[in-house]
């Protein structure tokens, strides 16, 4: 098998026409198992992503999930290679988020449950979590298929040119525009400020969404960006969730 991605607790190989997704020894199971339902139950949407064949436990006794490899290069990938085709590809990117976003899977997590977990998890103090909760609870409820980690690193253009998303472990049925934010606050966090102004800027216009309503969302997403535990993003998340003090 050749490795053609890392990460420090998971790898991810290439075998003919199967991919394995390999997880340290002492990743959850729970976790793992769940990563693979959520990536069957989207694929019954009809979405185009790598279909599962199955969890298998490695010689040395790691998990992996075996699913189909995808050819292509990521949208990241693309951006870096062709700068000029920035704005172009990040249009790209929100059609397919759209698109996404027009599916639901009402078996997934909820979206909302996931973030009052999230937001008691991160190590805010009680106030702070408290307005937080209270904020996600008035937050209007619906029931669309969100990806919750959706960059341009987890989407794969074949060679004939389709849109494949990859890493569903963070998917969940909810509200778009907490996906949105999300998408926005992964460009801040990776320091791309201007491309995270204009994927808000267009995203906002092509879904007909106000910008202050996606913007409602940074505060709750911030707080369970904040529970994953990384120091080097802490003070920044931290900017986005002081914004609920103040309104």
């Amino acid at each position: 098998m050749n490795e053609i991605a890392k990460r420090p607790n998971k790898a991810v190989y290439r075998d003919g026409d199967l991919c394995y997704k390999v997880f340290a020894a002492d990743y959850k199971k729970s976790d793992i198992f769940n990563e693979a339902l959520n990536q069957t139950r989207v694929e019954e949407t009809g979405l185009f992503i790598p279909k599962v064949h199955e969890v298998k436990k490695l010689d040395d006794g790691r998990l992996a999930i075996v699913m189909d490899y995808v050819e292509g290069k990521s949208l990241a990938t693309l951006m870096a290679e062709n700068p000029a085709k920035r704005l172009e590809y990040v249009t790209r990117l929100i059609d397919i988020q759209l698109s996404m976003h027009s599916l639901t899977s009402p078996e997934l997590n909820k979206q909302r449950a996931k973030f009052d977990r999230k937001i008691d998890l991160s190590g805010l103090d009680a106030t702070t979590r408290y307005e937080l909760h209270v904020r996600l609870g008035g937050m209007p409820k619906h029931n669309k298929l969100c990806h919750g980690d959706f960059n341009p690193s987890n989407v794969i253009i074949t060679n004939d040119d389709r849109a494949c998303v990859i890493d569903w472990s963070h998917a969940t049925v909810g509200n778009a525009s907490a996906d949105t934010a999300r998408t926005y606050l992964l460009f801040k966090l990776a320091g791309d400020d201007k491309t995270a102004e204009d994927y808000m800027t267009l995203f906002c216009k092509k879904s007909d969404t106000a910008r202050q309503y996606v913007d409602q969302w940074l505060p709750i997403v911030a707080a369970s960006q904040m529970a994953k535990g990384k120091p080097h993003e802490r003070e920044m998340l931290g900017k986005w969730v002081d914004v609920c003090q103040y309104e």
